[in-house]
Order: structure tokens, then C-alpha cells, then sequence
């Protein structure tokens, strides 16, 4: 999907990426892909990315790795998609899918028959195959809105989720259900951060090549996968983010 007006967009500009993801989030949002809540959440999660100096550190390279790690070695991986995500990343859904050998399955908060058609739509044009969007047949107990619709042989059945762009409440649930959940959230310290299994937190633009660059790095050496799983502590990773935030801050306030 190609922005109206991307090329009003200086690429001298320093906030150009920036300016470029609002440019396909507006896109998405008149094709009936996104809704105007998805363009206010996607402000609200850009601000942290100050902290992080706009680039990936090495401690989001880290979870990454090991996310897609998680990914090759499921038995039943699912990739959670919803608005933002289609319209910010669908040709690395896709390929990540194709990588991992995970299902792709559409998951809205903002709920409507027509929106996940537009959404499944989208993912075929860039190559995704057998998406589970429309009629949903199952539900997550412990959700109690929209994003507990799920499919039986899909999210439901999962045993490892990828959830960018995440509601706290269903990641949770998830992780209650005995799933690995996989989260991408530029907050470091919001809920679905704090509960899923491997937390990244890096901006998702940057975040999803990552995981399809180390799915392939990674394809057909299942020994070197499970080490890095074994290895990575989310825990640790996350008070590590938080001292990096701390010492940033510190540095910031020196006279």
C-alpha cells in the first residue's frame, strides 16, 4: 500500500520515517483498514520511542532473536494482525508467515464483518495465504470485548501468539491459557509488555523485518533456536530496558 502524499514527504526531513508511517496509517484509514482510534494509539506509542532515540537497541535485538526462535520452534504459531499492523507491515506478515510456518489471523478491537474482509484482503494482495479474519467460532474466556472473537483452529488452538500492537486484557489471557506470547509495544511498561512471555519493545516498523531477517538466520538449525530460547529471561531484559531508560534520563538532567 503506497501513502497518499508520500512524496510531499522531504526525505531530508528528520521525523521522514515518522511522518511516513502516519502517512500509511491515514491510507489504511480510507481504505477501511484502520480506524480513527488506531491513528490516536499509534501517536500515543510513537512518544516513547524518544526514550529508545528512535532506533532499535540491543536489548530489543535480543528479544527479537529469541521471538523468532519461539516462532520456528512451535508446534502451532499464529500471528496476530489487526489494523495498524495491516497497514504498516502486511508484506512482513506475510513473509514471516511463510517463514515460521505460522498461521495469519485478523483480531480487532473495533470489530465489523466488512473490516476484516478489507484487512484479509490486503494481506492476499501481498501473498498470504488461508487468513482467518471473518466468522469467528471461538472465544476468549476473560476478554470481554471484541478481541476475545477468535478462530478454533487459529488463535484459540495456538500455542505460541505473536500480538504487535496489543490489548493488555487478551494478552493475559493468553498467557493464562498457557500460550508464549510474543508482544511488540513501544510502552515498556504497559500491560501486555509486563505479562507476554517475550516482550519487544521496539517500534513495529523496525521490529517485524528484524523478526523476519532472524526467522530466516535462524530456518532449519532447530538446535541454536532452542538454545536462544533457554537463554533469553524476559524479566531480566525488561529491568535492563528500564535501567537504560533511567541512566537517559539521568544523563539528560546533568547541568
Amino acid at each position: 500500500m503506497y501513502p497518499e502524499g508520500e512524496a510531499r514527504i522531504d526525505p531530508s526531513h528528520p521525523r521522514y520515517i515518522s511522518l511516513r508511517e502516519r502517512e500509511l496509517l491515514v491510507a489504511g484509514f480510507k481504505a477501511g483498514v484502520v480506524v480513527p482510534e488506531g491513528l490516536i494509539a499509534h501517536g500515543r506509542g510513537e512518544m516513547f520511542d524518544y526514550l529508545f532515540g528512535e532506533e532499535t537497541l540491543p536489548l530489543a535485538l535480543t528479544a527479537e532473536r529469541a521471538a523468532a526462535a519461539a516462532l520456528l520452534t512451535a508446534e502451532s504459531p499464529v500471528i496476530s494482525v489487526n489494523g495498524n499492523l495491516a497497514a504498516l507491515c502486511a508484506e512482513e506478515v506475510v513473509q514471516l508467515a511463510e517463514t515460521t510456518g505460522a498461521r495469519i489471523e485478523v483480531n480487532l478491537f473495533h470489530w465489523t464483518e466488512e473490516r476484516t474482509k478489507s484487512i484479509r484482503a490486503l494481506l492476499e494482495s501481498k501473498g498470504a495465504k488461508d487468513v482467518l479474519a471473518e466468522c469467528p467460532d471461538s472465544f476468549l474466556e476473560g476478554v470481554n470485548h471484541d478481541r476475545g472473537k477468535c478462530h478454533s483452529d487459529g488463535i484459540f488452538s495456538a500455542d505460541t501468539v505473536l500480538v504487535p500492537l496489543e490489548d493488555g486484557d487478551r494478552a493475559n489471557a493468553l498467557v493464562e491459557m498457557g500460550k508464549t506470547v510474543i508482544s511488540i509495544d513501544l510502552n515498556p511498561i504497559s500491560r501486555t509488555t509486563l505479562f507476554s512471555s517475550i516482550s519487544i519493545v521496539d517500534e513495529v516498523m523496525r521490529a517485524m523485518p528484524n523478526l523476519v531477517r532472524f526467522s530466516k538466520e535462524l530456518a532449519g538449525d532447530e538446535a541454536r533456536a532452542k538454545s536462544i530460547i533457554q537463554s533469553f529471561d524476559n524479566a531480566a531484559a525488561l529491568k535492563d530496558m528500564y535501567r537504560l531508560i533511567s541512566e537517559r534520563f539521568a544523563q539528560l538532567a546533568r547541568p
